[in-house]
């Protein structure tokens, strides 16, 4: 049976420290250079002080508060499976923030624990280390036994590190201060040295022994080789701040570089591409997410709208420019229509364009031209669009580019499972009453309370039917499950044979005629058709 204690962090970190071999630890200061750091294949990681408080901006003098280097560590250990080390300064106060502290370590996955034998607040070792004041043996003793006692899993490990060799003290001080931690209950010593030969680390180790393992940082002593280490039998030597070190100088020259030449030719072949950002950021594990826990019908749905009208109502409005793109409240309608599909998840537009095409350019979207705009019909426009987006593995919605709706219309559309869903408008009299033309439809039932939890289906479409006949206003809103859009192609093309002036309600009056099910679901208002230069002041208060 699989020993599951074996995978725990804490386990594997003793691991690490009891281990025959000499390990190493690598640096990491945030979660990115953490799944960097174990993508390399360290086992291990260092959450160091001085790299921790450099990411925030400020000393490696506890001026980083410990709930922040607590925040940061909980990214970290999110984003990387592998057991962390925390440099824990001198515990943040005495023994009891000790105790507090590595209760909130274990809260947070996190493995083991560095203190160190200096008064808080501290100073980085290498800045006058020589002039700093080592703590009180016993009282340091009573933060040791303290963190011990606090722990929660017996393989949580504090490790002692002992500045003594810093502040100038000597080997006979190292070994007594490393002795007295070693009776507190110290699971390692981290032994550190200022000096650029490791002369105080193997004498030290020399005369320790084997009584629990030892743990080097050679920052300074970095020339020496490894093996040296090995033989020496340290168990764990830490590269402490290499990847914040070789960012900065990365990041500076890239700095420097597009400051100085103000584009960016030069250097995006020098850096990563952000497809490895989103990598490193587990982008794929979050799409791979959404599809088993979203509904997806939104978030699948692409969009075509119909705009290469010019508008002739609109006179002046429109000399310069497509109605599509005129202003209501100094933004055009297009703009509106876009942002009702953003808001409901749906981001792939595609506008057919003719009347100035040069004119529709939103950024964000695709487009398609219809050249022969003058001459042709809606559904010739449709026809052009569905050449150029030949995906039938998604939904489709199908718009005006001069009708602006309120998001929920797209949401109503979803809600049903029919090939082919459109919304229709139960007050449709006011558009006979100002004698516009207008889409009207016919279906199996008119609009009323039973007919709220009926299915309704579309019967018949046109701008001329019969006042009696008449159940509503198609509002030019129309959703296509991605299994009914190879009959919607072939109806299109039928439609348009010999008709190239075909409208979309003449679309919708043969798919109801060949027996194909056109949902229609009903509401009244919450749309404007903007036909007319009264529509354009009405749509100032309708966005």
């Amino acid at each position: 049976m699989k020993n599951k204690d074996a995978d725990k962090r804490t386990t594997r970190f003793k691991s690490l420290l009891t281990s025959p071999e000499l390990e190493f630890l690598c640096e990491a200061h945030n979660g990115i250079s953490a799944r960097i750091a174990e993508e390399a294949g360290f086992k291990a990681l260092w959450a160091g002080g001085l790299c921790m408080s450099a990411q925030y901006g400020v000393r490696d003098s506890n001026e980083a508060s410990w709930t922040q280097i607590l925040e940061m560590l909980e990214f970290m250990a999110d984003a990387a499976s592998v057991p962390i080390l925390m440099d824990g300064d001198t515990g943040y106060g005495n023994f009891n923030n000790v105790r507090r502290l590595v209760s909130k370590l274990e809260q947070r996955s996190v493995a083991a624990l560095c203190i160190e034998d200096k008064l808080y607040p501290k100073t980085n070792s290498f800045i006058d280390g020589n002039k700093q004041e080592l703590a009180d043996i016993e009282e340091f003793c009573s933060r040791i036994k303290a963190g011990k006692d606090a722990q929660q899993d017996d393989d949580f490990c504090i490790i002692t590190r002992v500045e003594a060799f810093i502040a100038g003290w000597g080997l006979e001080e190292a070994l007594r201060r490393a002795e007295a931690y070693h009776e507190a209950g110290s699971d390692g010593i981290l032994m550190h040295s200022a000096l650029n030969h490791p002369g105080e680390i193997l004498a030290f180790k020399k005369e320790w022994g084997d009584r629990l393992p030892v743990v080097i940082v050679p920052t300074i002593y970095y020339a020496t080789p490894t093996d040296v280490f090995r033989d020496a039998g340290v168990s764990i030597a830490i590269w402490a701040n290499h990847l914040l070190r070789a960012g900065i100088i990365s990041m500076r020259e890239c700095a420097e570089t597009i400051a100085r030449e103000q584009n960016l030719q030069s250097v995006e072949d020098r850096i990563a591409p952000v497809k490895e950002i989103f990598r490193l950021q587990g982008v794929s594990e979050l799409k791979d997410a959404e599809e088993r826990y979203l509904p997806n019908r939104d978030v699948a749905a692409r969009v075509i709208v119909l705009a290469a009208s010019r508008g002739d109502a609109l006179g002046e409005l429109t000399a310069e420019r497509p109605k599509t793109m005129v202003e209501v409240q100094g933004r055009p309608l297009l703009g509106y229509i876009v942002s009702a599909y953003n808001s409901a998840g749906i981001k792939q537009i595609m506008v057919v364009r003719g009347y100035k095409a040069d004119v529709v350019d939103l950024p964000g979207l695709s487009y398609v031209d219809n050249p022969d705009y003058a001459k042709t019909g809606e559904l010739y426009s449709l026809q052009c669009a569905l050449a150029a987006d030949t995906d039938d593995d998604r939904d489709l919605v199908v718009s005006f580019g001069d009708v602006i709706f309120r998001r929920y219309i797209l949401d109503l559309l979803a809600e049903h499972d029919e090939g082919i869903v459109i919304a229709v408008d139960t007050d449709w009299k006011e558009s006979v009453n100002r004698g516009r033309s207008a889409d009207y439809v016919t279906c199996s039932e008119p609009n009323s309370r039973r007919a709220f939890n009926s299915c309704i289906l579309l019967t018949a479409a046109g701008e001329d039917l019969e006042e009696s006949a008449i159940h509503g206003e198609w509002m030019g809103v129309m959703r296509v499950r991605a299994d009914a859009l190879p009959a919607l192609r072939a109806t299109v093309d039928e439609v348009l044979d010999g008709n190239g002036q075909a409208n979309l309600h003449h679309l919708l009056a043969a798919l109801a005629g060949s027996g194909e099910a056109v949902r229609v679901v009903y509401t009244t208002g919450h749309w404007l058709d903007v036909d007319s230069v009264e529509d354009v002041i009405s749509a100032g208060s309708f966005t």
